[in-house]
C-alpha cells in the first residue's frame, strides 16, 4: 500500500519536514529555550531546546508518520481502508507538524498567542473531519473503532460506526464551543463521551447477540 501511495508519502514527508527550513531562517530570532507544552490557560509548562524544537518535532512526527502508514499498509484486512481512508490517514501527521510547529515559533516570536486556543481548534475540526467519515470505514486492525465484538462482527461494526460519526461530530462542535468560550471542562467532556457513548453502543449491540 505504501508504493502504491509512495507519492503522497512523498509529499507529506516534504511538509513534515518544511518546518525544520522555517526554523532555519527563523534561527536567528527564535530563543534558546523554547515553549513546547501549554496549559490549559495558554501559558507555557514545558520547554525544549531551540535544536530540539527546530530539528526534533519534525524528525519525530516523521518517524510516526511512516510508522503509522507502515502498519496501516500491512493491516491483514488492507483490502477494506479505501483511498479516501488512506489519505485521511496520510495528512494527519503533516497537519500536525505544521500547526504545532508553527505555532511554537509563533509562540516564540510572539508570546500574546494562545496556542491551547489554537490546538483546541484543530481538535475539534479533526473531530468533525473523522466523524464525517466515520460511518465509511470498514473492519480493519488499523483503522475505526476497533474493539473485540466490532472486530468479529461486520454488523456491530457497521452500526458501531455509522452511530459513531455522528457523535464525534456533535464532539467536535462541543470543543470548539468550549475552546472559544474557554470552558475547557466542556473540551474534556465532549473528547471523553465521543469515546465513551460509541464503546458502550456497540457492546450494547453485542450483548444483543450483534
Amino acid at each position: 500500500m505504501i508504493k502504491k501511495n509512495l507519492k503522497t508519502m512523498i509529499i507529506t514527508s516534504i511538509i513534515i519536514l518544511a518546518p525544520i527550513v522555517a526554523g532555519l531562517i527563523l534561527w536567528d530570532k527564535l530563543p534558546a529555550e523554547m515553549a513546547t507544552h501549554f496549559g490549559e490557560n495558554g501559558e507555557p509548562n514545558g520547554w525544549s531546546s531551540k535544536e530540539f524544537a527546530v530539528f526534533g518535532m519534525p524528525l519525530f512526527l516523521l518517524a510516526v508518520h511512516w510508522f503509522c502508514a507502515f502498519f496501516t499498509g500491512v493491516d491483514p484486512k488492507k483490502e477494506n481502508i479505501s483511498n479516501k481512508m488512506m489519505t485521511l490517514v496520510l495528512w494527519i501527521c503533516p497537519v500536525v507538524a505544521i500547526f504545532g510547529c508553527g505555532s511554537t515559533y509563533m509562540y516564540a516570536l510572539d508570546n500574546s498567542i494562545n496556542t491551547t486556543a489554537m490546538g483546541i481548534l484543530l481538535v475539534g475540526c479533526m473531530f468533525l473531519v473523522v466523524g464525517n467519515y466515520m460511518p465509511k470505514v470498514k473492519q480493519s486492525y488499523t483503522l475505526g473503532i476497533k474493539l473485540p465484538w466490532t472486530l468479529n462482527s461486520e454488523e456491530n461494526w457497521n452500526r458501531t460506526h455509522r452511530f459513531a460519526g455522528g457523535i464525534w461530530m456533535l464532539a467536535g462542535v462541543l470543543v470548539l464551543v468550549g475552546g472559544f468560550a474557554e470552558q475547557f471542562w466542556v473540551v474534556f467532556v465532549a473528547i471523553l463521551l465521543a469515546v465513551a457513548i460509541p464503546t458502550v453502543y456497540s457492546y450494547i449491540l453485542f450483548k444483543k447477540g450483534i
